[in-house]
């Protein structure tokens, strides 16, 4: 496991229980971003499909931090599938609903699908069962670009600081980038 960079270290899933965050998204977001993701020696590209209708309520997103918090990572799972979809995150062969946003003081934003959307491992022996998140971090660039990363399939835990550590299925973070509007 790593620490999550993606903006989910310490201001991340777990400190949404505090600060409000600044509008820097347009909802709805309709995006569309090309995403490159190694597999070994492999490198995979594709376009992926990630809709956001309206970030996530304060309420929520509090009652997913305090349950990873105080009951880990089954908790969080149990308390975030039953949300509302707010949006979908979708590749040509699957969709993953979109349950939990939000917007860091950067301008960036976290997306959570509740399931995973893909798995990439050179290692077949290598079990897939707890990688049942989809996580992706946006960043804008103010002239209409958008970069970002993301997790085909994840899962999470508190870290000792109280932020949230990243398990990633993957060896290595997809890299997504795009152009609002497009």
């Amino acid at each position: 496991m790593r620490a999550f960079g993606l903006a989910l270290s310490v201001a991340g899933l777990v400190a949404l229980v505090t600060l409000p965050t600044r509008a820097a998204v347009q909802y709805p977001l309709n995006l569309t971003v090309d995403a490159q993701g190694k597999m070994g020696a492999t490198t995979i590209t594709s376009k992926l499909t990630i809709k956001v209708d309206r970030p996530m309520e304060d309420s929520r997103r509090t009652r997913v931090a305090d349950a990873l918090q105080h009951g880990g990572y089954p908790n969080a799972l149990n308390t975030l599938r039953p949300l509302p979809a707010i949006g979908s995150i979708a590749s040509q062969a699957k969709t993953v609903d979109v349950k939990y946003t939000r917007e860091e003081k950067d301008g960036s934003l976290i997306i959570i699908g509740d399931r995973p959307l893909f798995f990439l491992s050179p290692d077949p022996t290598k079990g897939r069962p707890g990688y049942e998140l989809t996580v992706v971090t946006l960043r804008f660039d103010g002239k209409g670009g958008v970069t970002g990363q993301m997790s085909g399939a994840a899962r999470v835990k508190p870290s000792p600081d109280g932020g949230v550590i990243l398990d990633d299925y993957a060896e290595d973070l997809v890299q997504l980038k795009g152009q609002l509007g497009k």
